[in-house]
């Protein structure tokens, strides 16, 4: 099939192109000589995550696999695992320098380069996974993401959503926010931020590396992402509380990373089949973990996991500090106070709807059988 008939017949013909490239949050290319059309690319990707992680990582192969079929395999991106080309919290650095063209990461690994990166990804007490995915492709949030990245030469698009995640995995049991001093836990970006205003021991340790440092009491507690993926790492096997929610990553967003110069130089249908493949990948992302978590916590429930609520004074104490850093970071910081107004005056709108017919619906119904 020809590439652009597989376009129409994908939806993604003259309409859609043009949709894109008139939408507010789609990086210009005016002043770049694209690339002839039906030119062979190869590109490669560097992954946050490791192959184990057949739902994350897999993303990414999903991405790889779509672009190829839209463009009659004339635009290949390989994808690495972390470790391959660069380890799992460098690939920004690959992306910008050019090592790799594309990425696939969470941009809260990389706030120590700029604190509103945060936002790409989430916040903790923020936006769940529909709340953030319409923030950054309706509501305007993507267009001041990209104002970000522009600092370091690269254009990001969304790819993927894990939905609400647990609290993570603890070797002792937490009777009180008390509990928190002291202890050794892996946890990134604000949330980790957040943990440590409350006493914890924050290491940013990536997701091939959790399990041996668990074991060996390097950390004495972790998070990652939900149920599939902690049984695959085997957490369960060393720590057996298993807290929940994950209020520090209600919803995050994971991102493609593109090295401005190798966008810029990619004809227009090239670009627009990049954006939709990511597009695709990420909603079958999504839907995998959707399909995948509720066995999985079927299975470590069975191996005895003891599986609870984070402690009432916790959640307060949490989402308190929460609050105070968002604020103290806005009032010194010109760029993160232009993110952070907008999205909170988006968090107030969505929280406002969904708490009434949704949390209604879900107060009624998820609790029962």
């Amino acid at each position: 099939m020809k590439r652009r008939d597989f376009l129409k017949k994908a939806g993604l013909g003259g309409a859609v192109t043009a949709a894109i490239a008139c939408s507010s949050s789609a990086p210009s290319t005016s002043g770049s000589a694209p690339a002839a059309k039906g030119k062979k690319i190869r590109w490669r990707l560097a992954s946050s995550f490791p192959r184990a992680l057949d739902t994350i990582f897999g993303c990414a192969e999903v991405f790889s696999d779509r672009l190829k079929a839209m463009t009659d395999g004339q635009f290949e991106v390989r994808v690495h695992p972390a470790g391959e080309l660069v380890p799992g919290l460098q690939v920004m650095d690959a992306v910008q320098q050019g090592t790799a063209q594309v990425g696939h990461t969470c941009s809260y690994y990389y706030t120590g380069k700029n604190p509103a990166l945060a936002f790409d990804t989430c916040v903790p007490f923020g936006l769940n996974a529909r709340q953030q995915t319409a923030w950054l492709l309706e509501a305007g949030g993507l267009k001041l993401i990209h104002e970000l990245f522009s600092d370091f030469g690269i254009i990001t698009f969304p790819g993927g959503n894990t939905g609400t995640q647990m609290g993570g995995w603890f070797k002792k049991e937490l009777t009180s926010a008390a509990d928190l001093k002291g202890l050794k836990m892996r946890i990134p970006g604000m949330g980790g931020k957040v943990m440590a205003r409350l006493g914890a021991n924050v290491q940013v340790i990536a997701g091939g590396e959790i399990f041996p440092a668990l074991e060996r009491g390097a950390i004495d507690a972790t998070e990652w992402v939900g149920p599939y993926d902690d049984e695959k790492l085997g957490f369960y096997k060393v720590a057996k509380n298993y807290y929940y929610p994950g209020w520090w990553e209600p919803g995050p967003s994971l991102s493609f990373y593109v090295n401005k110069k190798a966008w810029e130089g990619l004809p227009a249908d090239y670009q627009a089949a990049f954006q939709q493949a990511a597009l695709a990948s990420g909603m079958t992302m999504q839907n995998r973990y959707d399909a995948l978590n509720p066995p999985a916590l079927k299975r470590l429930l069975a191996q005895g996991v003891n599986l609870q609520p984070f402690p009432d004074d916790l959640m307060v104490a949490a989402r308190r500090e929460s609050q105070a850093m968002l604020e103290e970071e806005a009032a010194k910081n010109a760029s993160y106070q232009k993110v952070y107004d907008h999205w909170r005056s988006y968090r107030t709108d969505a929280f406002d709807w969904f708490g009434k017919a949704e949390l209604a619906y879900a107060n009624a119904a998820f609790g029962s059988r």
